[in-house]
This record gives structure tokens, sequence and C-alpha cells, in this order.
């Protein structure tokens, strides 16, 4: 189910290595279309630290819900499964090759945690901060010294290093037509 007014998206699924891929794919087309691309790398990455956890972990089957959810801005994203157990934060030694899921995933996000969900389950989740909207300025409309519907000033987004009190040029006129 996708909302886009609240810019929720949450997707079940199996944590089986086919899915996780798939669902990697779905975070990162979600965040590209709530124009968040800085967040893509960081978010798809954490999502597949949390849905490999889930496959080699979560007993007593591999059923799991991931939802990403931006508030304000603050961009959160949680797996839900039926595991009870929660994860720890291993002190991984130089050569292993696992047990670096959680500190991945620590380094990457603003913050994380894990917390039980009811008797039968938990939720593991991290945040990324946002970016920000570029200022909103208010501009003159074309024309507002005329009466009408385009009377008054409109808010555009400023470009990043754009003067925000100069307006671009207006675009000479179209040579008339001989004929």
């Amino acid at each position: 189910m996708i909302s886009q007014h609240s810019r929720h998206c949450t997707v079940g699924l199996q944590a089986l290595p086919s899915r996780i891929g798939q669902i990697r794919r779905i975070v990162s087309a979600q965040l590209r279309y709530w124009h968040l691309d800085p967040l893509v790398d960081r978010a798809a990455l954490g999502v597949t630290e949390l849905l490999t956890n889930v496959h080699r972990h979560a007993h007593p089957d591999k059923t799991c819900t991931v939802e990403i959810e931006l508030v304000l801005d603050r961009l959160t994203v949680s797996v839900h499964d039926h595991d009870p157990h929660l994860p720890r934060l291993n002190d991984a030694r130089p050569y292993d090759t696992g047990g670096r899921g959680l500190a991945l995933i620590a380094a990457l996000s603003e913050s994380w945690g894990a917390h039980q969900q009811g008797e039968h389950g938990k939720v593991v989740w991290f945040t990324l901060p946002a970016p920000t909207a570029a200022p909103v300025t208010a501009v003159p409309v074309y024309g507002a010294e005329t009466t009408g519907p385009f009377t008054g000033t409109m808010a555009t987004a400023a470009r990043p290093g754009a003067d925000p009190d100069r307006l671009a040029e207006p675009l000479p006129a179209p040579p008339a037509l001989s004929g």
C-alpha cells in the first residue's frame, strides 16, 4: 500500500534472497518518486541488511513487512518480523565474514533501534535525515500590474545559487511572419 499524501509505503514479503533484491529496487524507486534521491543508496543498503538478518535469523518463518515513512525531515525504514528475539550489535573481528549488519546500520543511519512487537515479533528500524527542500521565495507574476487571475505574487523554489531578487530576462518577441 502506497500513500503519496502521507509518504508512507508498506510491502509484505518472504525474506528470501531472490526477494531481497526486488524489495531493494522497490524502496529505491519509491524514494526517487518522492524526490529523495540522495537517500536511495543508504536506504537500499540498510533495508538489504535488515532483510538479510530476517533471512538468516528469524524463526518461525521468514515472513516480514518493510515499511518506509517520511515524516517532516526524517525517513524511517523498518522491518517487522515474527521472531521475538531482539538483535544485538556484535563486535565483529577483522576477518569475520558476517556479523557486521547492525554495525553497518549504525554507521549509515542517524539512529536505529529494535523493539518487541507483541509476544510474537519485533521491529528493527533506522532513520535517515531527509534533504531539505529549496527555499521558497515570492516573485512577481509576469503582468502582475493587470487585473485578472494573474495578479500578485507566486511562490517558487529558488535554484541553488540563484539571486532571489533578480528575475530572468524576458524572452525577445518572436519574429513577424511574412507572407
